[in-house]
């Protein structure tokens, strides 16, 4: 295979990937270290640092258009990035200490968590509720219904989803994706927060996560230029192609075949790091 063969093929995948990505909230890196270590043989360390850059791309490519929109929270966001930036150096530092074995197998058992995380379906929206953390912080909000109505809603359970969002962004750290499973988990099934604001805020959030142990790779060189760039051209134009189509489109069946696909990388990266292929 060509170089210029290889670039186009990490191009495409990973467009994929970033479209994916920001319907879900999963974030691309789900997808795309898989798809790097599996289908390209990628050296499992290489593909967290592209990953890595591509959850910064995705961030960066969908977060501008949810804010816009009036659906991601700016405030809750900033609020719970103190967590997932803590987690995210604590994983980074760890990245550098654990077997690329064991890394595979903790990588696939994520996969398959974020595989039925897609299969459950949403809570339904509930009436904001009196918090008196939620008051303090003012991490209350609203985003507009599908009819064009205006939804308000309150942040429950602060404290417990803030400890769930130190666990997401030490998974990001460690394993180079927006661990966005975890960051829907936290929001939308604990904090009681919006689906539809969940997903969009994750997006919002997994760029900084990132951002703090990207560098920590950069240092250590498991950043490659040539790897990482069409990784971050083609999450970001998938990011973007994403951001515009979740607000109109019905995502039930392409969370069914994400759910499958994930599912599927999971236990092919399970089998292949306890067998020592990678």
């Amino acid at each position: 295979m060509t170089v210029l063969v290889f670039t186009l093929l990490v191009f495409a995948g990973s467009t994929a990937a970033g479209l994916l990505g920001a319907l879900t909230g999963l974030g691309g890196g789900v997808v795309l270290v898989p798809l790097l270590t599996l289908a390209f043989h990628v050296d499992l360390r290489y593909a967290i640092g592209a990953s890595l850059i591509s959850v910064i791309a995705t961030s960066s490519g969908s977060a501008a258009a949810y804010v816009r929109e009036g659906y991601s929270n700016v405030r809750i966001g900033m609020f719970l990035e103190i967590a997932t930036t803590l987690g995210a150096l604590l994983g980074a530092f760890l990245a550098a200490r654990v077997p690329t074995r064991a890394l595979a197998v903790i990588f696939g058992t994520v996969l398959i968590y974020s595989a039925w995380l897609s299969w459950q379906s949403a809570p339904a929206d509930t009436e904001a509720k009196a918090n008196p953390w939620s008051g303090r912080l003012r991490l209350s909000g609203s985003y507009p219904g599908r009819t064009g109505e205006t939804i308000e809603y309150k942040a429950d359970r602060i404290p417990a989803g803030f400890v769930t969002m130190f666990g997401a962004g030490t998974l990001s750290g460690l394993l180079g994706i927006g661990s966005g499973a975890v960051k829907v988990l936290a929001m939308d099934r604990i904090m009681r927060i919006p689906f539809k604001v969940s997903t969009t805020t994750s997006n919002f959030m997994i760029g900084v996560t990132a951002a703090a142990s990207a560098g920590i790779y950069l240092k250590r060189g498991y950043i490659d230029p040539g790897l990482a760039a069409p990784v971050l051209l083609g999450v970001l134009l998938g990011s973007l192609v994403g951001a515009r189509l979740l607000t109109r489109a019905r995502v039930a069946v392409l969370r069914a075949v994400f759910a499958v696909v994930i599912l599927s990388l999971g236990i092919e990266m399970i089998a292949g790091g306890w067998t020592g292929k990678l």
